[in-house]
């Protein structure tokens, strides 16, 4: 490299440097401010009692969900407690057991993102009960296994159904009881299931034991998964709570409901989600608390055999009993917390990661004692803690998720802790116990996941105060515009863009745009290159997923929703640039366009009023798109784009690269367009041709709007004409109609 090409390289890091440094500084002060914590959701509220927070959702609801929590319970403490018997009759190493005990568990992670993608939109107690009536059946079925395959088959279904426990039902309990008291209704909903997790293995291994021989611990299942079918059942019938009520009231006052709200995509979810900090951070603690919490139960009852020669009964005294201590010592601390996050929500986060580090030193502890006595008493100790910050799980993740993702949020969340850590647990465990026993699985599994977990929970606290201030912006958005659109029914715009903010990775290239679009009328969006008009066109199509913002389309909040769906809801956006395939001829890429509509009549209609509009294209249907001209494939696009009579058509730079005579050609049209009431977004540098279509103008620079209004009035603005170089495609057009 010679020295001026080394020079001019330097320049150019710097630019690149300083301009990615002053986009950081603008996002920063354009950041949700964080707000006083008394206007925070549930900050700042008067202490409540469990019992008033019991009498504002009902006592039919936690009654019914913890019973069935502890149902859930049964089960799974069946599989584990019985993990050494099933494993003798089915013949298979540690290593083996583990990966089928645990490793069906991934599909707790399949089941939940299924059904809390259908849970955020329909009937949630219908979509439990379903879940829970299949998941008793192959509990039932389960005693029939007769090899590893058929055990893991079992195994796997039974977490398909189970995986509602916490997608669906735990949504269910955030929505129905207040804030202050939510992490205490958590609390009786894990001490229930704590009680059958206790009293489960002491009945099923009393049971297994007297009934004896090999084959006895078929019984547990036959008979466990009858009191759960009856439970699913009775899921039925159990009222579903209005979403984020609680949340609302604590914003506004007021609560609404949005009738038949388009369906969110999983990616949308995702992207929506992880831009939240103390999701994100949850989410990586709670994944790393995966490794240990179904894999670390199995090594144990195998350390136990192992080391002490213990039976099915004497293991569940060992490890059941010293969970009777939790039973008391989860609701304080849910009380606790309760009343931390009413003061300061990092505080509450922050007591929550605490309970993480003494399991770190605890775990090895307990696997050195020589007695099971001793195991059992550094166990107590060791339960007691690990079930007070498992309680907290749930509080947590519904403070932080928007209350219409709280389904999605969860399912995300036990995708990560069973199909990552859980699996991930099981596997590495598994190989660790076969060359070192199951001693050291457990130690080495333990130790470093709670380390992890409880580092990332205090590090995560610091945000929390502006994810909560986040979320009541959107609530207060929601109610304005509700309030609005009551008051002006007639008036609500075909497509508005609201408060919305956008990064590239770590780059923030939009800042706070808002605008909106009333029905038939065209809207011209300005600026220089890099200004951000085709990025504000990707959120609109539903490419680009905010991280604060809504977008609405006909009044209905569509920010979360795929492209495709977008596409069935009327949105349609001609890209810039080619928009057409080249090798394919001008009826083909018609019938290309309109293949989502499966009556032949139909497409046939929608291909003929489109050449209709174009002469042009009528007159070659049969040639290649890449013999046309740049202005006829333009035509092209256009037609390709209006044979789904788009409710908002979208078009990014019209005049690109042609002539002034082509672009007079497509005014034409656009004009008729207009004649026909159809509501238009387009996306020009040239004034002119703004001025020539359009009735409302934006002016963006910078990722910022800095005009909306009338066209005539950006004349008067010479700063902003300039900037928008007038007259400028004249100079530009090079290619030939």
């Amino acid at each position: 490299m010679t020295e001026r090409e080394a020079s001019a390289a330097d320049l150019t890091a710097a630019l690149l440097d300083e301009e990615a440094a002053r986009l950081q500084a603008e996002a920063a002060q354009r950041e949700v401010a964080v707000r006083p914590d008394e206007e925070l959701p549930g900050v700042g509220e008067e202490s409540m009692s469990l019992r008033a927070g019991i009498a504002a959702g009902g006592s039919s609801t936690i009654a019914m969900l913890a019973l069935l929590n502890g149902l859930d319970e049964l089960e799974r403490e069946a599989a584990t407690l019985l993990a050494p018997d099933i494993q003798d009759t089915l013949g298979v190493s540690d290593l083996v057991i583990a990966v089928i005990t645990v490793g069906g568990l991934a599909l707790v992670a399949v089941g939940g993102l299924l059904l809390g993608r259908l849970a955020d939109r329909f009937h949630r107690p219908t979509i439990a009960g379903a879940a829970t009536v299949f998941w008793s059946a192959v509990v039932i079925l389960t005693g029939f296994v007769t090899n590893a395959l058929s055990y893991f088959v079992a195994r796997a279904a039974t977490a398909l159904g189970r995986s509602n426990t916490q997608t669906v039902q735990g949504p269910i309990l955030a929505d129905a009881y207040p804030i202050a008291a939510r992490a205490r209704i958590y609390a009786i909903n894990n001490v229930v299931g704590r009680v059958g997790g206790l009293i489960t293995p002491l009945a099923i291994g009393g049971f297994v034991a007297y009934l004896g021989g090999d084959e006895s611990w078929r019984w547990a299942f036959w008979i466990g998964g009858i009191p759960t079918l009856l439970m699913g059942i009775a899921l039925f019938f159990l009222p579903d709570p209005p979403r984020g009520q609680y949340e609302q009231r604590a914003t506004t006052g007021e609560v609404i409901e949005e009738e038949a709200p388009p369906p969110i995509s999983m990616g949308a979810t995702w992207q929506r989600l992880t831009a939240i900090r103390t999701y994100r951070t949850a989410l990586a603690a709670f994944a790393a608390l995966g490794f240990m919490i179904t894999s670390v139960p199995v090594f144990t009852n195998l350390y136990l055999e192992d080391r002490f020669d213990l039976d099915a009964f004497e293991r569940a005294l060992v490890t059941s009993i010293p969970g009777f201590l939790a039973l008391g010592v989860v609701p304080f601390v849910a009380s606790r917390f309760d009343r931390r996050y009413a003061e300061s929500p990092p505080k509450a986060l922050v007591l929550m990661g605490m309970l993480f580090f003494p399991v770190v030193v605890l775990s090895p502890l307990q696997m050195s004692m020589p007695t099971p006595t001793l195991f059992a008493i550094i166990g107590a100790i060791s339960v007691v803690i690990s079930s007070a910050k498992f309680a907290m799980i749930a509080p947590v993740l519904a403070s932080v998720t928007p209350y219409r993702l709280r389904s999605q949020g969860t399912a995300i969340v036990i995708a990560m802790v069973f199909g990552v850590g859980g699996v991930g647990g099981a596997v590495i465990g598994g190989l660790i116990s076969n060359e070192l026993g199951p001693r050291w699985a457990v130690i080495l599994l333990a130790g470093p996941a709670n380390l992890i977990g409880g580092l990332l929970l205090v590090n995560g606290a610091r945000f929390i105060r502006g994810d909560l201030s986040l979320i009541a912006e959107e609530i207060e958005e929601e109610q304005a515009e509700h309030a609005w659109r009551s008051a002006n029914p007639d008036d609500v715009p075909a497509l508005q863009v609201n408060n919305v903010d956008f990064s590239y990775g770590r780059v923030q290239v939009l800042f706070d745009v808002s605008f909106e679009v009333a029905k038939g009328e065209t809207l011209a969006l300005l600026g220089t290159n890099g200004a951000g008009k085709s990025t504000a066109l990707r959120v609109i199509s539903g490419l680009a997923i905010p991280s604060r913002g809504v977008v609405r389309l006909d009044g209905r909040t569509i920010t979360l929703t795929a492209p495709e769906t977008r596409v069935k809801l009327g949105i349609h956006q001609l890209p810039g640039g080619n928009a057409v395939f080249d090798p394919m001829t001008v009826r083909d890429n018609l019938e290309m366009a309109t293949f989502i509509y499966p009556d032949r009549v139909e497409r046939e209609r929608r291909i003929g009023r489109a050449l209709d509009l174009f002469p042009q294209l009528r007159a070659r249907t049969d040639d290649r798109s890449g013999d046309l001209s740049g202005g006829q494939e333009q035509m092209l696009a256009l037609a390709m784009a209006l044979v789904h009579d788009p409710e908002v058509l979208i078009i990014d730079e019209l005049s690109l690269g042609l002539a002034p005579t082509v672009v007079q050609q497509l005014l034409g049209i656009i004009d008729e367009l207009k004649a026909q009431g159809q509501t238009m977004i387009i996306v020009e540098q040239s004034l002119q041709v703004a001025l020539a279509v359009a009735d409302q103008a934006i002016f963006m620079e910078k990722g910022q709007v800095k005009f909306s209004g009338p066209t005539a009035e950006l004349l008067e603005r010479d700063d902003l004409a300039r900037a928008v170089f007038l007259g400028g495609d004249d100079s530009e057009a090079t290619r030939e109609s």
